[in-house]
């Protein structure tokens, strides 16, 4: 699913008015389809009495033609239409559909009716994604009195609730979160990021007639189940174990011989065909008692000419001979490498750039120690420092957390929406560095889609584990107990 910014969306609508569709018929599609929401979402909409909450630009004539569909078609038990500026202050597509709709004989209150408050769906068309900085005046009054005078109701925004940014991650003022969010065209930047997708609802993008040439080839995408189907389409019958990669997974110290472990395994369940953990031979009869599909090696004596794919990181430790023989395999290794945990602190400081394929799986904290940089400062641009790291090291970024970002070195970038807290336990990186590294061998030339499965799957095995254990009793290997019927979901 593509996501654009403001200065994109603003773009693409100048581009579709340009291309010959008038934006009337552009808000009168964005209203429709508003409509079509609340019919199917609030079945049957004829027993549900609905507000529509009006402001003065695109998003307000957005209002006044949901509200004229809806008066004139009869569609709720009751309606009241609230605007929140003056009718003298509108202009252009919206005061024409102001103009339609009291045609229409559709009555308009500029104040909040008493029985209003007895809504049971509210649908804020106050203010939307053209909102720079925060909300002032009427539609701030607004904003309040939704938040304070409809407690029975659901709430439907318009392109976006109003008072939050469409670009920035954080709010910058009052808002009215939503239960539901219509958007137009494209999902819009803040909407995918954490914590602002937090307030906006279930999120639907919808669309009104913008041609899909205009905004399909934007580099940044929120990930769906259709962009990663066609990896898991049935195997050939006559499939054998060559064919879906070998994995070296590079990890363990003393007291560390688990993360190796679970990470190897998860590589063999997100389907590698074969699986060699390289480890310190001390630990090495820990590691092969973890699954007897495991292979185990000597890390001292290991030949990895083997391997189609690296995993390096998990449970390492940083001893300085550590340091070098990371730096040494980072460097010279010819396949692709999955790098985390303690691989990503012996690179910090001399990450350098790499045209191999390299993909570095930081968590906040390790991603703070790779920039020189506070965690703090990570977590406030989540989404330029993944880019400009990426860009920077000719690595892919998948930096966790709350809406994990995927960003690739030419620039493409996407957002991981899947996840749960359930996941905030020891472990959870071990996971995702095998699986990563198990889809990475079998899709060798679509290796950017495997990475961004990996992270859906990591983060929907999560929500899974979430449902039927809690997530406080969540544990990192249980994440790999609902791999399959994740990966089901995502079955053509």
């Amino acid at each position: 699913m593509t996501i654009l910014t403001a200065a994109e969306m603003r773009e693409v609508d100048r581009l579709t008015i340009e291309a010959g569709i008038p934006g009337l018929i552009l808000m009168e599609n964005a209203g429709s389809r508003v409509v079509d929401f609340l019919r199917e979402t609030f079945a049957p909409l004829s027993s549900q009495r609905v507000a529509v909450i009006c402001g003065k630009g695109n998003n307000g004539g957005d209002g006044f033609v949901i509200a004229r569909q809806l008066f004139t078609r009869k569609l709720c038990a009751s309606l009241d239409v609230i605007e929140v500026f003056d009718a003298e202050t509108l202009t252009g597509d919206a005061l024409a559909n102001r103009k339609m709709l009291a045609a229409c004989g559709c009555p308009v209150s500029r104040e909040l009716p008493k029985q209003a408050q007895i809504a049971t769906v509210v649908v804020d068309a106050v203010l939307g994604t053209g909102l720079n900085g925060p909300a002032r005046g009427p539609a701030l009054e607004a904003i309040r009195a939704m938040n304070e005078f409809f407690p029975l109701a659901k709430r439907v925004a318009v392109d976006i609730p109003s008072g939050l940014p469409s670009d920035d991650s954080k709010p910058i003022g009052e808002f009215a979160a939503a239960h539901f969010t219509v958007t137009f065209t494209a999902a819009k930047l803040s909407q995918c990021l954490s914590p602002i997708y937090q307030h906006c609802g279930r999120l639907t993008v919808v669309p009104i007639g913008t041609p899909p040439g205009f905004y399909d080839s934007k580099p940044m995408r929120l990930t769906t189940p259709d962009d990663l189907r066609r990896l898991f389409v049935a195997r050939p019958c006559d499939s054998n174990k060559g064919m879906y990669g070998h994995v070296f997974l590079v990890g363990g110290s003393f007291g560390k011989s688990g993360a190796p472990a679970m990470s190897g395994f998860g590589a063999l369940r997100s389907g590698a065909g074969l699986v060699t953990v390289a480890v310190p031979k001390e630990i090495l009869t820990a590691v092969a008692a973890y699954r007897p599909e495991l292979m185990t090696e000597p890390l001292e004596t290991v030949d990895f000419q083997r391997a189609t794919v690296l995993a390096i990181g998990p449970g390492l430790g940083t001893s300085c001979e550590t340091v070098r023989f990371v730096k040494q395999l980072y460097a010279e290794s010819p396949v692709p490498a999955v790098v985390d945990a303690d691989a990503l602190n012996a690179m910090a400081g001399d990450l350098g750039y790499t045209d191999k394929i390299r993909i570095l799986t930081p968590h906040p904290g390790e991603m703070g120690r790779l920039l020189g940089i506070s965690t703090k400062e990570v977590q406030a641009d989540r989404l330029g420092h993944a880019q400009n790291l990426a860009k920077k090291s000719g690595a892919t970024i998948v930096l966790k957390g709350d809406r994990t970002v995927i960003a690739f070195p030419d620039g493409e970038t996407w957002v991981n929406p899947t996840g749960s807290p359930s996941m905030a336990t020891g472990g959870t990186g071990d996971i995702l560095t095998g699986m990563t590294a198990g889809l990475v061998a079998q899709h060798p030339k679509d290796w950017k889609r495997a990475v961004c499965a990996a992270v859906w799957l990591h983060g929907r095995c999560g929500e899974l584990a979430a449902r039927d254990l809690g997530e406080e009793s969540t544990l990192a290997a249980d994440l790999l107990t609902y791999l399959p019927e994740a990966m089901n979901e995502l079955r053509p």
